[in-house]
């Protein structure tokens, strides 16, 4: 195994970080064409719908992170055809539930966009928005084990030409849609979903970059043996919980501004778009952590644990410290490229000193759930989610009569629970590793 220095994560994790600088485009490209076009209504109901999207698609979350840590132990492990047989029955699972996702779109849609409480104003333009986004499920879910699998290997680069492929038809589409052809949230919605059609074929060539053409002529007792399969739904199935939790955390917090009205709702979301930069670019290391923690395990190596922590580390606070500085020094200005409307700029603006620590203190909780994701530890993440969630729809209660402050206090403190309760269990994983 390679010896771990900052210079080969940084190599391995650049790449991803990029990558994941682009992810979060989708709804920062959307919530842009939107706020310079629409008014805050429509604003509102965008954000309610990408909220509700987020909430529906990342459910299904585990087919990246378990396909990830499973990818990298088999790798560690001294990976051979068994790599070929992950991906393949992983796709068959992903996109079987994607098909069923968008079967049912017409029962989903409605009912989730009830259960968030749309204001009237924001009503047209959430459900569009939803239904629209839901004709890319099968391609998001079936892409979410590519990219799971690339990451797992180490294969980066590759990850990254994909993410970009999806970020440029995205943005293309997004700007044609709604800004060319005047198609609203409808626009944005459709032009996202065709563009994870997109990411969905730009992984499949990946695929056949790696394992050479024909990869997925393997045998059916090699892809559905019971063990290995019988692991994959195990392992996911804790992730699941561990996704839904948060999700469920994500979507309260939407739900607190919008019971404060179109305006703190459409404002947080803007601030939220920072947040998502900074996460999925933080995600980077934490992504390397993951395929580097598997690997180690894989092999058996609790040294090569510790060497995969600690640089991802140290990389992850300087890159916490970073975005905290630039979100609220550059806050204003990118606030204002957003959004046009002055009422929702003057609650953003109250509210980005919050936003900001969002980096800083999220950042160890970011990095712990690689360790663990990478470590296939299902149970510590989904107990880890699951006290956080309880401890943050608590204090949000308790903090109610401090309105948009109570609300970022809330999801402040939900950072600092779910750090401490993996922190808890991390002596715990580096002793179950044998040391090598």
């Amino acid at each position: 195994m390679t010896i771990l220095t900052r210079r080969v994560i940084f190599a391995q994790a650049w790449p991803i970080i990029l990558g994941q600088a682009l992810v979060p485009l989708v709804g920062v490209v959307d919530t842009t064409v939107i706020g310079r076009t629409g008014n805050a209504a429509t604003l509102a109901g965008v954000a309610l719908g990408v909220t509700t999207v987020n909430l529906i698609f990342w459910t299904f979350g585990f087919l990246r992170m378990g396909v990830t840590g499973l990818t990298a132990q088999t790798l560690g492990a001294g990976g051979g055809e068994e790599l070929r047989a992950l991906l393949l029955r992983a796709l068959l699972l992903g996109l079987g539930l994607g098909i069923a996702l968008l079967a049912l779109s017409p029962a989903i849609v409605p009912l989730a966009l009830s259960l968030m409480q749309v204001p009237a104003s924001a009503a047209e333009a959430a459900h569009a928005f939803t239904t629209a986004r839901f004709a890319g499920a099968p391609a998001a879910l079936g892409f979410y084990v590519i990219n799971g699998w690339l990451l797992g290997l180490g294969r980066t680069r590759l990850a990254l030409a994909c993410q970009v492929a999806f970020n440029g038809v995205n943005i293309a589409l997004d700007v044609l849609l709604v800004a060319g052809f005047g198609l609203g949230a409808w626009g944005a919605g459709i032009g996202t979903s065709i563009a994870e059609w997109v990411a969905l074929a730009s992984g499949l060539w990946a695929a056949r970059q790696v394992l050479g053409p024909g990869w997925w002529r393997i045998g059916r007792r090699a892809t559905f043996a019971p063990g290995a399969f019988r692991r994959l739904l195990s392992v996911n199935a804790d992730i699941m919980i561990r996704t839904v939790a948060l999700l469920l955390l994500f979507t309260w917090f939407a739900r607190a501004g919008a019971r404060l009205g179109a305006v703190p709702l459409a404002a947080n979301h803007v601030l939220m778009q920072f947040v998502s930069v900074s996460a999925f670019v933080l995600d980077g290391f934490a992504f390397t952590a993951e395929a580097r923690v598997g690997a180690a395990i894989g092999a058996g190596a609790r040294a090569a644990l510790l060497r995969a922590a600690r640089p991802t580390g140290e990389f992850s606070l300087a890159g916490g410290l970073a975005f905290a500085a630039v979100i609220a020094a550059a806050g204003p200005w990118l606030i204002a490229l957003v959004t046009h409307d002055p009422a929702v700029q003057r609650q953003a603006l109250a509210m980005l000193p919050y936003c900001a620590l969002v980096p800083l203190l999220g950042m160890p909780s970011w990095l712990l759930d690689g360790i663990f994701i990478g470590a296939t530890r299902g149970r510590i993440l989904r107990n880890a989610a699951l006290v956080s969630l309880a401890l943050y729809l608590a204090t949000d209660t308790m903090l109610r009569g401090w309105g948009d402050i109570g609300v970022w206090i809330a999801l402040l403190a939900s950072y600092l629970y779910r750090a401490a309760a993996l922190g808890v269990a991390l002596p715990r994983l580096v002793r179950s590793v044998d040391a090598a």
